[in-house]
């Protein structure tokens, strides 16, 4: 009986995953699909109540489950779409020393979250002169789910900010359950602040906060800007599916992490990522010298910044914060 129990408690969720794969990844045609769905759906059922042995009855299920898993795996992300015009071109560099040339860094100007003036970009950036890196949090719905865009402070006063995304054709729309299901390519974003901050703080009104990271040397800072780099031009060759919780906005930032001795260890807030900032309080890689609650209220900028025009952007922003 245990073992029966057990059995169910692995084919069950796996049925409403596979089901959730076919309605969201399934052939285009609508009504092969939904007809693909329905007899999957149903062949879990059906299966035990026809076959008297319950046993025999796993094997056809086991062998339709592993059937869907060997289509799962030919599903292959492609760079060949008509993209929506903001995610429109990859960024990639190119490093000689200390030099990085990065082309297609995104500075448009936004009249609405729909209508702006593209600009695409090269841009030079001298990693030797990387004095920061800031962390940014926008929040457009739930407290408890946010997007994290990091940023690079260079000495001459650039800014290089970057945020990892959703790849999205022009017919599609972002779906939180649908990042789940081979929907959407991963793709970065780099960006002049006063394009992918003031987006966020002046056009779509979301509630954004900055905060400095504390306890990186030059050299990790970057490694860590290489490291970005590195993905970036990968994607160009070789484009990665989006995954919600395994590849997003912020478990990516940790996966480039990895190289480093002090990377912050596993925790759930990585997940639930409104709480990225208390996460990092704990484990004091903002600053800790006032209570937290004032450091949050301080770190908000989206208010302020919604007074001002996009002159002198990031400069006004860490002005706003308290950022020296």
């Amino acid at each position: 009986m245990i073992s029966r129990i057990l059995i169910l408690l692995i084919l069950i969720p796996a049925w409403v995953w596979g089901s959730l794969a076919i309605y969201y990844a399934g052939p285009e045609s609508g009504v092969i699909r939904i007809s693909l769905l329905i007899l999957f759906i149903a062949a879990l059922p059906l299966s035990f109540y026809f076959i008297n042995s319950f046993w025999l009855a796993a094997i056809p299920v086991g062998l339709l489950f592993l059937a869907l898993l060997i289509w799962w795996s030919t599903l292959t992300p492609s760079n060949d779409k008509d993209w929506a015009a903001e995610i429109a071109n990859i960024p990639y560099g190119t490093i000689e020393g200390d030099n990085l040339t990065l082309h297609n860094v995104r500075n448009f100007e936004y009249q609405s979250d729909t209508e702006f003036t593209e600009r695409w970009e090269t841009r030079q950036y001298d990693l030797s002169q990387i004095t920061s890196i800031d962390l940014f949090l926008s929040y457009w719905g739930s407290p408890h789910i946010t997007h994290t865009i990091m940023s690079w402070g260079f000495a001459n006063g650039d800014h290089l900010a970057v945020s990892i995304e959703t790849r999205k054709d022009k017919s599609q729309s972002f779906s939180a359950i649908k990042g789940f299901f081979k929907q959407f390519t991963l793709t970065y974003i780099a960006a002049d602040e006063a394009d992918l901050i003031r987006l966020r703080t002046n056009i779509r009104n979301e509630e954004v906060y900055i905060y400095r990271l504390h306890g990186f040397e030059t050299e990790r800072m970057r490694e860590l800007l290489r490291s970005y780099v590195a993905h970036m031009n990968r994607l160009v060759k070789q484009p990665e599916f989006y995954h919600a919780l395994s590849m997003n906005c912020t478990s990516t930032i940790q996966l480039h992490s990895e190289a480093n001795p002090d990377r912050l260890p596993f925790d759930w807030r990585l997940v639930a990522n409104g709480h990225a900032d208390e996460m990092l309080y704990d484990y004091a890689t903002i600053r800790t010298d006032i209570p937290f609650a004032q450091l949050r209220e301080q770190s908000r900028i989206d208010l302020e910044m919604q007074k001002l025009d996009a002159t002198d952007f990031s400069k006004r922003l860490r002005q706003a914060a308290k950022i020296e």
